[in-house]
């Protein structure tokens, strides 16, 4: 899954981020409630995870901005706040489940999963597709011309990211990012790495490149000329 997560509280948001990426979800972090609007709006997610007290908007219009946008993402507010009213609020804001803080993350991993399992809505797809590259988000299962590809989970968190941005030109900086959540490092090869073994494996499925490196610039994913 694609999970973004708005936390100001860097412990919360780091032991958080770490444990999804673990299992192989890709993770945006946002550390403010106006970069946490701004992706919400403006980019697809499987699940929301928002704390109710942040700088900028709050959890609370955060979520009534969403879904005012007509975006039904499931969103899971954090609270430290345990009075009933407040959570009325939020559930009547759009909410759909409360986790009060402190929590184990097992328990914040199984309220996702349901989530996550809710029928999915024409603006959640549960399939990304780029030619004849196939990706079932639900099932973590990417296909090439019907033939299956084993992918590692920093790879599938690759070709999500690039799936979901094909023709574009995806700079270095952008999926360490978006993909690693580093900030650049001009010294670093791993992203240099790990598309050459993503490129060997999608090649393997199909006789023509899908990726293709724009030099001094970065990678784009594109279906092959027919």
């Amino acid at each position: 899954m694609r999970i973004l997560v708005i936390e100001d509280d860097a412990a919360t948001a780091d032991y958080i981020a770490k444990g999804l990426r673990e299992e192989g979800h890709v993770v945006d972090l946002a550390r403010t409630g106006r970069d946490g609007l701004f992706l919400a709006l403006n980019e697809s997610f499987e699940v929301i995870v928002t704390d109710r007290m942040l700088p900028g908007p709050d959890g609370i219009a955060i979520l009534r901005a969403i879904r005012a946008s007509g975006i039904t993402t499931p969103v899971l507010v954090l609270t430290a706040l345990g009075e009933v009213d407040r959570k009325v609020e939020g559930l009547e804001a759009g909410a759909d489940d409360y986790l009060a803080k402190p929590f184990a993350f097992a328990e914040l991993r199984a309220r996702l999963r349901a989530l996550a399992r809710r029928p999915a809505t024409s603006a959640e797809p549960t399939e990304l597709a780029v030619g004849d590259l196939r990706m079932d988000l639900l099932r973590r299962q990417v296909t090439r011309a019907g033939q299956a590809i084993e992918l590692l989970p920093t790879e599938f968190r690759l070709l999500d990211y690039m799936m979901r941005h094909p023709g574009q030109v995806l700079t270095r900086t952008m999926l360490l990012e978006k993909v690693w959540d580093f900030s650049f490092d001009p010294t670093t090869n791993v992203i240099d790495v790990h598309v050459s073994r993503l490129r060997r494996k999608l090649e393997a499925g199909g006789d023509k490149p899908m990726i293709h490196t724009v030099r001094g610039a970065g990678y784009i994913l594109a279906a092959p000329e027919s």
